[in-house]
């Protein structure tokens, strides 16, 4: 696996992150169990390194990030236990310490999650693939209309492209130096939930909340005319922020789905990607 210069800054970040959540309580309450515990340990289980196909996850525990659509999959495991996590790091601490078999997760994520630990690896087969597409309320359709016509003129013109091979690379070659300015600084604000904790998408540098979807969000607020600002909350928290009015759109690796379809509204798609699943080495 190549990793790229891009991918290995926002993994020198991470790092810094994991190490830090390694002494934070796990916010699933269900198993009461602290990320401090350490009694459980990779030589307890040794299960990941049976793990070698999607059929392999029968009975084992698998790690998630809560409401994505990794931990959609998961439930779908025969006897597996899925133990769910608010970020993806904490999933990724989890299993390194033992405390899951495996971890699901989207492709980009678990390249960034892997260069920075010697221990754990990608299995070669992928697990689903998927559509990302923005969110936006449903009885909305004037702003879903306005969106899907500034992504159809984006892509058309290579702006997405060119946001998107900054941060991911083709084989072979290094990361890009196009990063989308916004041009329009005054007027009415589009408001933008995220959650910055899932590189290179969206994910933090200093302050700075940075990434794909936060280009293409500025790239999409410019052919509206509107300034974009952007809010970083909970994963599982952007699809009620976008429905109660608190955001006006959600752009966070939004894996389109039928149950989604039910709660909320998708744009057209902007680019694709797929589940993977790590396991230890």
């Amino acid at each position: 696996m190549k990793t790229t210069k891009k991918i290995l800054a926002i993994a020198a970040v991470l790092a810094l992150s994991v190490s830090v959540l390694a002494g934070c309580g796990k916010k699933d309450s269900s198993s009461g169990e602290s990320k401090a515990d350490t009694a459980s340990t990779a030589a307890d289980t040794g299960d990941s390194a049976k793990i070698q196909t999607a059929d392999d996850l029968k009975g084992k525990k698998i790690g998630v990030q809560l409401g994505t659509t990794g931990d959609i999959y998961a439930g779908d495991v025969e006897d597996a236990k899925v133990e769910r996590y608010n970020k993806g790091a904490d999933a990724i601490m989890a299993l390194t310490q033992g405390k899951v078999d495996c971890v699901i997760i989207d492709e980009q994520p678990a390249k960034v999650f892997v260069s920075q630990n010697d221990g754990i690896e990608i299995l070669p087969e992928e697990f689903a693939n998927e559509d990302y597409a923005a969110v936006i309320k449903k009885d909305n359709q004037d702003l879903l209309d306005k969106v899907n016509k500034a992504l159809k003129e984006l892509k058309e013109d290579g702006t997405i492209g060119k946001i998107i091979s900054s941060y991911i690379p083709a084989d072979g070659d290094e990361a890009g130096s196009y990063h989308y300015t916004q041009t329009v600084t005054e007027g009415d604000t589009l408001k933008m939930a995220t959650n910055a904790e899932f590189p290179p998408y969206e994910y933090k540098e200093a302050s700075d909340i940075i990434g794909i979807d936060v280009e293409i969000g500025k790239a999409v607020a410019d052919k509206l005319g509107m300034v974009l600002k952007v809010e970083d909350m909970a994963f599982d928290s952007i699809i009620s922020a976008v429905n109660s009015g608190k955001a006006d759109i959600g752009l966070a690796g939004f894996t389109v789905t039928e149950d989604r379809k039910k709660q909320i509204n998708f744009t057209e798609s902007y680019t694709n990607s797929k589940q993977v699943m790590i396991v230890r080495k």
